[in-house]
């Protein structure tokens, strides 16, 4: 009593104590009560803190216990009401939330109110629980009555509960209310509600919470950045995405290793893989590791586009900066490996894959099987299918699928069929890409009835046909020579308001083309724009192949330019088509033009036209340029009729 006012003593006679015996609780509270009195919260935290880890007492007894002695000792060593809340925190931080709710009620008894700072403490760790979101919910909307001023904090964390079960509108409501209750929604809390409403793709909210928080001054931070590039790559804007990463660095805001990863994934599933490694090369420039996602994400891509050259160099980068791949690594890569028709090489990944001790799954085998089937190897499709049920894994209608897919490829329909009746057999009903498959494969070998047949069949069991399964039948319909059947087709699609796609429009534009009615094909393409449908490069090249058959070269060029100020790439034969149809009208100039555009692009002219450049130069006296083409000439042509011979 005599030294209370010299803290310093009292904290070294306190230590000195204790290294000769264990104070009693009433010793404890008391320099706990002289710590928060002299303002050193951080100590009387830790004395308290320290009390409640000791091991092996009875937890209900000893919270009485210092509950009454903190009481008794607060009149006459310090009165200060922080101890009460550095108590309250202690007990939430342990996970004591029923004592912290007692003592709560005991100090209000005494007219002392806990801080809505320790609440905040105190809700978060309630909600950190899904199933204690009522709790949440009650404590915030009956606590104002016993004194309790809730603060932008307090909103932000019932606004993040709410987000995290879903229940978005009610956490925008909040939002909502908070000036009216007189608090001011801070960055923190649009963020939530942004990235709430990012996870359920509602673009339209998300813009607007963006203008209204610029209307309050609020700017951005990264946590709403990385919601929206979310968003706009889960929608296919992922070039947006990019121009919000842009805008987010504009700011000064520095990218994470999440929001890199998102856009390389987003560009990977759009299939521009250029733009997703350039954002991987610019991560690390910022040094911004990679992790397994990113890696995974970015090899995903070339497997998809088939680069497996650099799939596999990034495959043991990742390996050699001690990163485990994972079995979706090892999927992808077997998967590409597949596509590509190297099946001894993705099955000695399947076997390293075993070796590292992941497990394939169902996913792993049936990319297999289907790499098998593609390759014309379906009784070993069938084995490893027999492998899959020793194994105790669940076949899914995926692994069918393949099979009865490569069956089909393999021009085994009825092996196909019989198939389709083994899967119902099995308990598995053929959906609509079974469904689809076969029809395919019926069109191809131009059975048409047989696919208007499945068609009908698809529909009596209520399955939904996609607009590939339509398409199907349109090209079926369009190969066959019976385009008013494919158009009568087209006409029934738009009365039932099912949305033709480009392919669509293709497969009939192409036949009709073919013909040299260009007239017709310019009148399906119109009709295709007025039905909202966005030509796609298959398009641009029918039409432009279509005009350069019938002499058009001026819609032609038309063409050309169009396409390559929408980024579509023609195609080799597309090139060639020009290319001879400006030589017949002796337009030299736009010849060589394109000549060298294709060159550049790295397509292959064809014989002809490659003999008559050759010559022009060397009429020209361009020996050097002669020389170069004479030797691709010798490269593309020759050589290559060497490999076939040999073969």
């Amino acid at each position: 009593m005599n030294i209370r006012s010299d803290y310093r003593l009292v904290l070294d006679f306190f230590d000195w104590a204790c290294l000769r015996r264990e104070p009693n609780l009433e010793a404890l509270c008391i320099v706990v009560q002289i710590a928060a009195a002299s303002k050193d919260l951080k100590t009387a935290h830790m004395l308290i803190r320290d009390f409640w880890a000791k091991p092996n007492f009875d937890v209900s007894l000893s919270f009485t216990h210092f509950v009454e002695r903190l009481i008794y000792t607060y009149k006459d060593w310090g009165s200060d009401p922080n101890v009460f809340d550095i108590f309250f925190q202690v007990l939430v931080e342990t996970g004591m939330l029923n004592e912290a709710r007692k003592l709560f009620e005991k100090v209000l008894n005494y007219g002392l109110v806990i801080s809505v700072d320790s609440w905040n403490l105190y809700l978060a760790r309630l909600s950190n629980t899904a199933d204690r979101l009522e709790m949440v919910m009650k404590i915030f909307s009956q606590f104002p009555e016993l004194g309790i001023c809730w603060n932008t904090a307090s909103y932000n964390i019932v606004i993040h509960c709410l987000c995290r079960v879903g229940k978005i509108k009610e956490a925008h409501l909040l939002l909502l209310q908070m000036e009216s209750r007189g608090c001011f929604p801070d960055v923190v809390s649009y963020s939530t509600i942004i990235n709430g409403y990012s996870y359920f793709g509602e673009m339209q909210k998300v813009l607007k919470l963006i203008q209204e928080m610029q209307t309050k001054g609020l700017k951005p931070n990264p946590y709403t950045y990385n919601s929206i590039i979310l968003l706009l790559c889960k929608t296919g804007k992922v070039v947006e995405a990019e121009t919000v990463l842009r805008e987010m660095m504009n700011q000064g805001i520095v990218p994470d290793n999440v929001i890199y990863t998102t856009l390389i994934d987003g560009f990977c599933k759009l299939g521009n893989v250029d733009a997703a490694y350039k954002l991987f090369d610019e991560m690390q420039d910022l040094n911004i590791i990679p992790d397994v996602l990113t890696y995974t994400a970015i090899i995903c891509g070339f497997c998809q586009t088939g680069k497996m050259m650099e799939a596999d160099r990034l495959f043991h980068e990742m390996l050699g900066r001690g990163l485990e791949p994972d079995e979706v690594t090892y999927t992808a890569l077997i998967d590409g490996y597949c596509k590509v028709g190297e099946i001894k090489k993705a099955f000695s990944l399947h076997n390293h894959m075993v070796q590292m001790r992941l497990m394939p799954n169902v996913i792993t085998y049936t990319t297999l099987s289907d790499g098998l089937c593609k390759s014309g190897e379906v009784d070993t499709a069938n084995e490893l299918l027999h492998e899959m049920c020793r194994k105790g894994l669940q076949l899914n209608i995926y692994t069918y699928n393949s099979i009865v897919n490569g069956l089909c490829k393999a021009g085994n329909i009825p092996q196909a069929v019989k198939l389709m009746e083994d899967m119902k057999v099995a308990g598995f009903h053929p959906d609509t890409f079974t469904y689809t498959t076969l029809m395919d494969a019926y069109c191809k070998t131009g059975e048409i009835v047989k696919a208007h047949e499945l068609l009908r069949e698809m529909l009596d069991k209520g399955l939904q046909p996609t607009v590939v399964t339509f398409n199907v039948l349109m090209n079926g319909f369009c190969m066959s020579g019976m385009l008013e059947d494919g158009e009568r087709l087209l006409k029934w699609m738009l009365e039932k308001g099912i949305k033709p796609n480009a392919a669509t429009y293709n497969s009939l534009m192409k036949q009709h083309s073919l013909k040299n009615n260009m007239h017709a094909t310019t009148a399906i393409y119109k009709g295709m724009c007025v039905q909202g449908i966005t030509p796609d490069s298959n398009t641009y090249n029918i039409l432009l192949k279509g005009h350069c058959r019938a002499r058009n070269m001026k819609e032609a060029w038309f063409l050309h330019r169009e396409m390559v100020e929408k980024g579509f790439n023609l195609t080799a034969t597309s090139y060639n088509a020009l290319i001879k149809g400006f030589l017949k009208r002796k337009k030299f100039l736009e010849a060589r033009e394109l000549f060298e555009e294709m060159r550049r692009g790295g397509l292959v002219p064809d014989r002809e036209i490659y003999n008559f450049f050759v010559d022009i130069n060397f009429e020209e006296g361009n020996t050097e340029t002669t020389l170069e083409l004479c030797d691709e000439a010798i490269e593309w042509f020759l050589l290559a009729e060497a490999k076939n011979e040999n073969k």
